[in-house]
């Protein structure tokens, strides 16, 4: 493929348009050419503004019917119309002979307007922001034009100005080569910054800016006319307005790097500098002295703004790094030195870090007291670790280690060490407020090198994750990834996933199954059980699921939206049946939610559902499992007037003192004694017995599991108050749900 630039004009290129600006430079020309002789010098100015004004026509066009660098050649007409006003205005005094002289002063410094307007047109076509063009840097490029025009008044200086010209005509030459060199160099810089190299526009654009420099350092130079210089500004009209009509090249984005940004401000100071040298060394001259100081000066404030800027972006880097709370490193600090020791080929040691009960410190003491809890976890994990070590906090309460294999161990015995020193790190209390609070760990590591990229790190988390959850489910400690014991385990992260985003978007239903009086068959409330409608393994029972939810912190959510399904089916019901009471079983994580009777207050109150319709289900291991932390959340559900049901009564050993604290109201025969209770004497006397002390403590009984006519008709003869089974109905959605049937068994 041949890497010359090639060009196409645009549609609707404005063709008569570059035909009036090539005449005016012909006419430019033709003046120049015959000044000597014909007189006609003194129209030049006048004869440029045909090409002025075709090239701001032109650029208009541009900016009007193409979108593609707009903003570009937006600033470039702004810079032709700038020059093209004062060409005009000096051309009215030229052309009047009282201020003839004038008017080619006037026009000799229009490039110092339009400078500031090309510069920023110019820059911008780097349209990727790549390393040294800043398309914001107006402070550089004023600079750089000091700084040139320092350093070629020096040269003029060293060299002696030529005795045909004044101060005020020399000055501007020097401008016009300043600008045309900072221009041209701009330019090509764009054509390679930019990815223009097949593009043929910056060639015609440095052409013209090359030809204004080069025109001005002839008539410097005393090899030509200073009538040439029109001619030279509208050539660059004539370059730039066809380089306006070609289509755009597509070019590919690099990254820009905010260090080397700075580099036009260190060009512009060593230029800067050299100016003064030079002017220092030869006939000290006061305009050079003060350009090249200005340009220094410049320069300096640039570069003190790029430092500036440098700085806060490397806060800013840091910052993206570090966890705000701990200060430790953030979690893409620790997925950047995985893939970093995967690039690097080491092996890694990475250990997942779940902080047991700190759900209950926030929830108990509040969040205030959970951070500090977590800026202590920080202090204490940092110093046992080795130097190289990376600890940081992934989020929430999960922290983890980065770590290489100890010099003559294997990655397990690092692994297993590492461990050890993280979980000493808890044997002792914390210190919140005046109280201490013990706080467990469970630790899930693995090893391996990472494959340095994403799916890599993404391995090795996943690994952890899953070792973790299974040191949870043991009770805490610390448990080693093992790829032949973990193979399933992927496939239930998988389905915790799934369930959280079920979770979020309704996947989640109720099924309903009647509780009915034992002794009229009539319909008295009816017990919420949630199924899982998930899109690929279809309605799934509570335990698929809700192990999965306990152990991954996720019952939380799932109860408030059974408990919102629950109550809001309720309330529809009650229109029908004013005293219909509804069931909702609750998890252990449920009854150490202090913030959970509140939430629950507000939805019953929001629905206009009374509490004492609500009976809210709990097994005795539930309430033994952490008897000081549930108590208080169920008195406040007490408090609130909901009723508590103790789940499978029988199965646990809760006493009925314990119930009598609790102001339970109901207790629910597990399933096995009614299975038994035709069959084996003694359970027949358990349940009789139940059912009495039941009742002396004013406690309804519901017996589980009733499947036939015989079973109720004896659990009526033992005085039973309610029954629930498939006697009366299978769990079914309340659409299906006929309340209104006939009594079952009365």
């Amino acid at each position: 493929m041949s890497s010359r630039p090639a060009a196409r004009l645009l549609p609707g290129a404005p063709l008569p348009l570059l035909a009036v600006i090539a005449t005016g430079v012909a006419l430019s020309a033709l003046v120049a050419a015959t000044d000597l002789s014909a007189g006609l010098e003194r129209h030049s100015l006048l004869l440029a503004v045909p090409a002025s004004a075709g090239l701001v026509a032109v650029l208009l066009w541009r900016v009007r019917r193409v979108a593609a660098e707009r903003d570009v050649w937006w600033r470039l007409a702004l810079g032709a119309i700038a020059l093209g006003a004062v060409t005009a205005g000096a051309a009215l005094l030229q052309a009047v002979p009282a201020t003839h002289d004038a008017g080619p002063v006037v026009a000799a410094w229009a490039p110092a307007l339009a400078y500031v307007f090309l510069y920023g047109g110019v820059v911008r076509w780097n349209r990727y922001g790549t390393e040294v063009a800043d398309p914001d840097n107006l402070l550089t490029g004023v600079a750089a034009a000091l700084s040139w025009m320092a350093l070629t008044q020096a040269a003029v200086d060293g060299i002696g100005r030529p005795e045909s010209l004044t101060g005020a005509q020399i000055q501007p030459l020097v401008l016009h080569i300043a600008v045309g060199q900072l221009l041209l160099i701009t330019t090509l810089m764009q054509r390679v910054l930019g990815d223009l190299r097949r593009d043929l526009r910056p060639v015609l654009i440095a052409l013209g800016f090359g030809g204004i420099e080069l025109t001005a350092c002839l008539v410097l130079a005393e090899l030509t006319s200073p009538a040439w210089t029109p001619v030279a500004g509208a050539l660059a009209c004539l370059l730039l307005a066809v380089a306006a009509t070609l289509t755009p090249k597509p070019a590919t984005s690099r990254p820009s790097d905010a260090a080397t940004s700075m580099a036009g401000a260190f060009v512009v100071i060593v230029i800067g500098t050299g100016a003064l040298i030079a002017s220092a060394v030869g006939t000290p001259s006061a305009v050079a002295l003060t350009l090249g100081g200005l340009a220094v000066l410049g320069g300096a404030v640039r570069l003190l703004i790029g430092v500036r800027d440098l700085a806060q972006l490397t806060e800013t880097r840091a910052e993206a790094l570090t966890d705000q709370l701990t200060g430790l490193p953030n979690r893409r600090a620790v997925l950047r030195r995985m893939a970093e020791d995967g690039a690097a080929g080491t092996g890694t040691v990475f250990a997942l870090m779940d902080l047991d009960r700190f759900k209950e410190v926030n929830d108990g003491l509040g969040h205030a007291a959970g951070d500090d809890l977590l800026r202590q976890v920080a202090q204490r994990l940092a110093p046992v670790l080795r130097t190289g070590d990376l600890l940081g906090r992934l989020g929430g309460d999960e922290f983890a280690v980065v770590a290489s294999a100890e010099p003559g161990a294997s990655p397990e015995e690092t692994a297993e060490q590492l461990c050890l020193r993280l979980r000493a790190c808890f044997d002792e209390p914390f210190l919140l407020g005046a109280l201490d609070v013990h706080v467990g760990v469970s630790i899930g590591v693995t090893t391996g090198v990472p494959a340095g990229d994403d799916e890599g790190t993404t391995r090795l988390l996943r690994e952890a994750d899953t070792a973790m959850y299974d040191a949870k489910r043991a009770g805490g400690g610390h448990a080693l990834y093992d790829g032949a014991r973990h193979a399933g385990n992927g496939a239930a992260l998988t389905l915790v996933e799934e369930l959280r985003a079920g979770i979020r978007d309704g996947q989640l239903e109720l099924h309903h199954q009647p509780q009915v009086d034992v002794g009229t068959g009539r319909v008295l409330g009816v017990e919420a059980l949630v199924r899982w409608a998930h899109p690929r393994l279809g309605l799934l029972e509570p335990a698929r699921f809700l192990g999965l939810a306990e152990a991954h912190g996720l019952m939380g959510a799932l109860t408030d939206e059974v408990l919102e399904q629950a109550v809001r089916q309720l309330a529809v019901w009650r229109v029908r049946d004013p005293e219909l009471r509804m069931s909702v079983n609750l998890s252990a994580s449920d009854l150490v939610d202090s913030g959970l009777p509140a939430r629950l207050g507000g939805l019953l109150e929001s629905l206009g559902v009374p509490p004492r319709s609500l009976t809210l289900e709990v097994t005795e291991e539930v309430l033994l499992r952490d008897p000081e932390r549930s108590r208080p959340v169920v008195a406040a559900l007490r408090a609130l007037g909901t009723e508590i049901s103790i789940d499978d009564f029988g199965t646990g050993y809760c006493s009925l003192g314990y119930l009598r604290e609790l102001s339970v109201s109901e207790l629910k025969l597990d399933r096995s004694f009614t299975a038994g209770l035709l069959e084996d004497a003694p359970t027949e006397a358990i349940v009789a017995s139940v059912i009495d002390l039941a009742h002396r403590l004013g406690l309804r009984v519901v017996a589980e599991g009733v499947e036939d006519e015989v079973t109720l008709a004896r659990l009526a003869a033992l005085g039973c108050d309610q029954s629930q089974g498939h006697l009366h109905g299978r769990p079914a959605p309340a659409d299906l749900l006929d309340l209104g049937a006939q009594p079952v068994g009365s």
